[in-house]
This record gives structure tokens, C-alpha cells and sequence, in this order.
């Protein structure tokens, strides 16, 4: 069935419930797991302008530094059941983009994520990344809610 299990997570309580799904999916089917997380570009504002309101590579080290703990949960929430799961943390893109392009990549078959379920102005204005997934995914891709 699916042998390289793709989970997207944003370090969100809802996305927690998606790896851990995602995580026991993989067990049951004895697949490989990567978890990904996806810090957008700084958009908006021009560099020069940033660094005068904060200094660029203090909003880096902390991207990363948020990205790391986001991982690292997924990391032992597998370990806790026993498997083993590749992190990736994709810089610079719209999340939508960094999971389909992680799954491409990675040869995943499988991409699981969560979705916040929103709906009118607020989907209008924030966009669904699931339904962006969803939409693009040359692989299946399964919600959790």
C-alpha cells in the first residue's frame, strides 16, 4: 500500500493530531515517515526596511529555532511508538508549495496533514493550504480534522 508516509505539520494542537495519525498509519503499515514544516517567506516589507524594525538574522535563527521544536516533536512522538521519522524543514515558501515539493522530493506516496476548517472570509483572505495540497498533490493526501 503506501510505503513512504509524508506528514505536514505546523507545531499547531490540531497538526499534533494529524502526525499522530499519521504516525500510526505508518506503523500499521510498516512505512517510512518524514515530517515537514514549511516557514514562509518575510513578505511585505522590504529588506532594508525589516532590518530596521528587527535584525534579519535574529528572525532567522528564531524561524529556525521554531522549526527545530516543531520536528523534534514529531521526532519523538515517533519514537514513542517505535519508528523512525526523517525531519525537513522547507525555507521560504508558501506551505502548500514546500509539502507538495517535499513529497515530489522524497518520493512520498502519502501526504498527511491537518485542517483548520475554515471557512468564508477567513479561507478567502487566509487561504486553505489543505485544499492547495489537496488540489496539486500528485499523491493521495489525507485530512484530518
Amino acid at each position: 500500500m503506501f510505503k513512504h508516509i509524508l506528514i505536514a505539520t505546523d507545531g499547531s494542537e490540531l497538526a499534533q493530531k494529524a502526525v499522530d495519525q499519521g504516525l500510526e498509519l505508518a506503523k500499521a503499515l510498516d512505512a517510512k515517515v518524514t515530517a515537514v514544516t514549511v516557514t514562509e517567506p518575510l513578505m511585505g516589507i522590504t529588506p532594508s526596511q525589516a532590518e530596521m524594525a528587527f535584525p534579519i538574522q535574529e528572525y532567522e535563527r528564531r524561524l529556525s529555532e521554531n522549526a527545530t521544536r516543531i520536528l523534534s516533536a514529531a521526532a519523538t512522538s515517533a519514537e514513542r511508538i517505535g519508528l523512525t521519522c526523517a525531519t525537513y524543514h522547507v525555507v521560504g515558501k508558501a506551505p502548500a508549495e514546500g509539502i507538495l515539493d517535499t513529497a515530489n522530493e522524497r518520493n512520498c506516496d502519502l501526504i498527511v496533514m491537518a485542517s483548520h476548517g475554515w471557512r468564508g472570509l477567513t479561507r478567502l483572505l487566509l487561504g486553505s493550504q489543505a485544499h492547495n495540497v489537496v488540489t496539486h498533490s500528485k499523491v493521495p493526501v489525507l485530512i484530518c480534522r
